[in-house]
């Protein structure tokens, strides 16, 4: 399960989303390859730059989808010796990639297409194709959207979280940018439709250009949204302060346990985060108590979170003992 402001750590039964975000990610890339061909024919026969930019759009989207394929497989290889933390992270990697892909293939093409077609114009041909084609576009993106929202509402669900503040939060950011970037879609589909109509009408190319200029500005927020997102997870999130706060009250509540003094905790995948402490032991417990309260810490923390697949736990002299004994305090 995502971790999110409402309820991190929590999972799905059966394990998790991870199958349903590569199903999510495979539907966006086929209706996305398919919908880049058709724009590109309507594109050349229109004459239209809005729809080459759409085309360059939609190609971008592939692209993404195939990096985010990659970013779902490769993050589900198993911890090793060179790997101990696991593979999590490298999924924020392919999934920045993606959206660098989204920045030079949708938004810098469309943008360069719209300056050009304003600067120097362009003669508008036949639209009946171009409408016939944004029309499917707009039902298949339409259906990628669906099951993309369908997976995400589901899991903010699971969570007890808002849709759009899990949107906001998760670390799933496949599931993510396939929202984004349908949603993106389909208001490129719109701009499209109504810069084409706007030539059809005036006989003027300004109203493509205007199209395919808004079309590469709409890219370029997208592209900042989830390069943001995988930038945080990539430098490294910590879980929410709301969680944080139960893990600090699970820890204490833990025979022998005195005192929580430094809790960090860091987010490396939808289903993976890590939590490290050090902890204050009472000074008359042994060393066989404080080994077994360490594992019932563990034991504990796994249970009520299930998300949280590393827990280490340093056993560390507290502030009162520090000052007797002349230690530096903890920061």
């Amino acid at each position: 399960m995502a971790m999110t402001e409402a309820g991190a750590g929590q999972q799905d039964d059966e394990g998790g989303g991870g199958g349903e975000s590569t199903f999510t990610v495979i539907v966006a890339a086929l209706a996305n390859l398919g919908i880049a061909v058709a724009k590109a024919v309507a594109g050349v026969i229109s004459g239209s730059s809005a729809m080459l930019s759409e085309a360059a759009h939609s190609v971008a989207d592939t692209v993404t989808e195939v990096l985010l394929l990659t970013a779902l497989k490769r993050s589900e290889k198993p911890a090793d010796e060179e790997h101990p933390l696991g593979y999590g992270p490298e999924r924020y990697i392919w999934a920045m990639l993606a959206a660098v892909a989204t920045f030079v293939g949708g938004a810098v093409f469309s943008l360069y297409d719209g300056i050009h077609t304003l600067v120097a114009g362009e003669e508008p041909g036949d639209p009946l194709v171009a409408y016939i084609v944004l029309a499917v576009a707009f039902l298949l993106e339409s259906f990628s959207l669906r099951t993309g929202v369908r997976q995400a509402r589901g899991e903010a669900e699971r969570v007890g979280a808002p849709f759009k503040r899990y949107l906001r939060y998760t670390p799933d950011t496949a599931v993510k940018a396939v929202v984004l970037e349908d949603s993106a879609a389909l208001i490129g589909l719109v701009l499209a439709a109504g810069g084409l109509l706007g030539g059809q009408l005036t006989g003027s190319g300004v109203w493509d250009g205007i199209a395919s200029l808004s079309i590469g500005l709409l890219l370029l927020y997208v592209a900042w949204v989830l390069g943001r997102s995988n930038a945080e997870l990539l430098i490294g999130r910590p879980l929410p302060k709301s969680v944080r706060e139960r893990i600090r009250a699970e820890l204490l509540a833990v025979e022998h346990v005195e005192a929580v003094l430094e809790l960090t905790t860091l987010v490396q995948g939808p289903r993976e985060a890590l939590v490290a402490a050090k902890v204050d032991f009472r000074d008359v417990s042994t060393a066989a108590q404080i080994e077994w309260a360490c594992e019932q810490a563990e034991a504990r923390l796994r249970e009520v979170f299930p998300g949280v697949s590393r827990v280490y736990l340093d056993p560390t002299p507290g502030y009162a003992q520090r000052r007797e004994e002349g230690l530096n305090p903890l920061p």
